[in-house]
C-alpha cells in the first residue's frame, strides 16, 4: 500500500474490514519504510474508510507502529474516526496506548514538526489533564496558540463560537506522553480505588513497585478509595497491615474511605487501626479539610533502612533526563538554557526564596528520581501557557508544574525507550516550600545541574 504524503504526514488508507491478519495485507515495514523517504515525521493509518475492526487487526498495526518508532523515532498512530471509533480504540488499549490518535488528519498536522505552516489559534480539550498539558506544550512548541478548556462544559460553550478558533481539537491522544496509572493524585495525596472482594489477589493487582517509587519521591498520603469494596478476607488484611508498617519507614499515612464493615468482622478494622491506618467515612473529610490534608501529607525526614546509591548506569543516562528537562523548559520560556555548574554531591540549594520545586520517580530496567527546583517565574510562565492567563493562584501554579513535569517524565520515558530502557514514572509530587524537598532530599547523592534560563536560576537533580 503506498501513502499519502503531505505536511510532513504520511498516511496509509486501508479500506473495508480490519480483522486478524488483514492488517499485513494492507501494510508492511517495507511500505512505511519506504514513506519515511519521502520526509515524513509522523506515519498514521486513516480509519476514514474502515467499516470495521476488532483487537486483533488493529494489533498487526500497532505491532508495526512500535518497530518504526524504536527505529526511526517518529509519530506513529491513527486518524479519522469518530467518536464510537476512537472509544472502542481507548477501550482495547486503555493504558497501554504508546501510540497517537488524532482525530483528523489537519489535527495531525499542527503537531508535525517538520512541517512550516502559519500560525492557528487552537481550541482543545481532553478529560486527562496530562494529554491537555502535553497537547499545549506541543502546539505551543510548533507556533501555535493554543486555549485550554479545563472542562468538557468549559470546552462546550467555546466551541461553539467557532469563528474563535483555526482548529477544535477532541479526541485526540498523544502517545508516549506522560503516564496513566490506576491512581490519582489530589493536594500531594495519591488516591487508589479499590472495588469488590479483597483477597490474597490484592497482592497482585496492586502495583507495589509504583507505591514504593512513590514514597521515595517523597508523598506521605495514601488514600485507598474503598466505596465499592465488598469485603475484606484475612489474606488482605495481612497485606495491608504489612504495607502500612513500610510506610511507617518513610513516616507515611494510609487511610481507607468509605469502607463499611457490613460483610467484613469489625475486628479487621481495629487490626488496621492498630497498624497505623486510618479510616474515614467521605472522601471530603480529608480533601475538604486543607489543614488536616496539609498535615498528613507533609514531608518528613524518613527513616529508611535501605538508602539507595548512585550507580553508574543512572549516571551514564544523565544527558537523556537533561535534555528531556532542557527541551522542555526552553520551550515554555521561550529561552535558552546555559549550564553553570555540574556536581556529584548531595542536593544543595543557596537561595530557597521565591522557589518551588517537584520530584518525580521512574522505576524498570533503572530506577531513581528527578527533582527539578523551579523560580516561581518560570512556573507562572508555564502556567499562563496552558490556561491563557495570568495567575497568582499558588495552588493553580503547583498543579500546572506537576502537569510539566509530568511532560519531562513522558520524555524521559520516550527517550529511555528508544535505548531499549523500559522505565514506568510515578505521579509527581510538588513542593511549595524548598525545606520540605529537602527533608525528603536528605542524605540522598546525586548529580546536580545549576541551569540558567534568562537569568533566572533552575536547578536539576538526579538521584536514587
Amino acid at each position: 500500500m503506498r501513502a499519502v504524503v503531505k505536511n510532513g504526514v504520511g498516511v496509509f488508507h486501508p479500506q473495508g474490514f480490519l480483522d486478524g491478519n488483514a492488517g499485513s495485507a494492507f501494510l508492511s515495514i517495507e511500505d512505511i519504510e519506504s514513506t519515511i523517504k519521502y520526509n515524513a515525521d509522523m506515519i498514521l493509518v486513516s480509519l476514514q474508510k474502515v467499516i470495521f475492526f476488532n483487537r486483533n487487526g488493529l494489533d498487526t498495526f500497532v505491532k508495526m507502529f512500535h518497530k518504526v518508532r524504536a527505529a526511526n523515532h517518529i509519530i506513529v498512530g491513527f486518524c479519522d474516526y469518530d467518536k464510537k471509533k476512537y472509544d472502542t480504540i481507548m477501550k482495547f488499549y486503555k493504558d497501554d496506548i504508546t501510540f497517537s490518535l488524532f482525530k483528523t488528519q489537519e489535527i495531525a498536522t499542527l503537531f508535525a514538526a517538520s512541517f512550516n505552516k502559519e500560525s492557528k489559534n487552537v481550541l482543545l480539550y481532553s478529560e486527562d489533564k496530562s494529554q491537555r498539558t502535553a497537547m499545549a506544550i506541543e502546539l505551543h512548541d510548533n507556533g501555535h496558540n493554543p486555549v485550554v478548556a479545563q472542562t468538557k462544559e468549559e470546552f462546550d460553550k467555546k466551541a461553539s463560537n467557532i469563528v474563535a478558533y483555526d482548529v477544535i481539537i477532541e479526541d485526540t491522544f498523544l502517545g508516549q506522553m506522560g503516564q496513566s496509572v490506576a491512581t490519582r493524585v489530589t493536594g500531594n495525596a495519591i488516591i487508589y480505588t479499590l472495588s469488590s472482594f479483597l483477597d490474597a489477589e490484592i497482592g497482585n493487582t496492586f502495583n507495589i513497585a509504583y507505591h514504593n517509587n512513590s514514597l521515595n519521591v517523597g508523598f506521605r498520603l495514601f488514600i485507598f478509595d474503598a466505596y465499592k469494596v465488598v469485603s475484606m478476607n484475612v489474606h488482605a488484611l495481612n497485606f495491608f497491615s504489612k504495607l502500612s508498617s513500610s510506610a511507617a519507614e518513610y513516616n507515611a499515612t494510609i487511610c481507607f474511605v468509605g469502607m463499611t464493615f457490613e460483610k467484613t468482622p469489625i475486628s479487621f478494622k481495629e487490626t488496621l487501626e492498630d497498624a497505623g491506618i486510618m479510616f474515614f467515612d467521605q472522601m471530603d473529610d480529608i480533601l475538604g479539610n486543607k489543614e488536616l490534608l496539609r498535615e498528613l501529607g507533609a514531608s518528613s525526614a524518613a527513616s529508611v533502612k535501605n538508602k539507595r546509591v548512585l550507580n553508574k548506569q543512572i549516571v551514564t543516562e544523565t544527558p537523556n533526563f537533561i535534555d528531556a528537562t532542557v527541551a522542555t523548559i526552553e520551550m515554555m520560556t521561550n529561552s535558552e538554557a546555559k549550564k553553570e555548574a555540574v556536581k556529584v554531591d548531595k542536593l544543595t540549594i543557596d537561595e530557597k526564596e521565591g522557589k518551588i520545586a517537584s520530584s518525580i520517580g521512574f522505576y524498570g530496567d533503572i530506577d531513581g528520581m528527578v527533582i527539578l527546583v523551579f523560580p516561581v517565574e518560570i512556573a507562572k510562565k508555564a502556567c499562563e501557557l496552558l490556561i491563557g492567563e495570568e495567575t497568582d493562584d499558588n495552588e493553580l501554579i503547583l498543579d500546572t508544574l506537576a502537569e510539566l513535569v509530568n511532560i519531562v517524565g513522558g520524555k524521559v520515558k520516550t527517550l529511555l525507550g528508544d535505548e531499549d530502557i523500559s522505565v514506568d514514572i510515578t505521579l509527581p509530587r510538588t513542593y511549595q516550600e524548598i525545606d520540605a524537598l529537602l527533608e525528603v532530599a536528605q542524605d540522598k547523592k546525586g548529580v546536580q545541574v545549576d541551569l540558567n534560563f534568562n537569568n533566572d536560576k533552575f536547578l536539576f537533580f538526579l538521584t536514587r
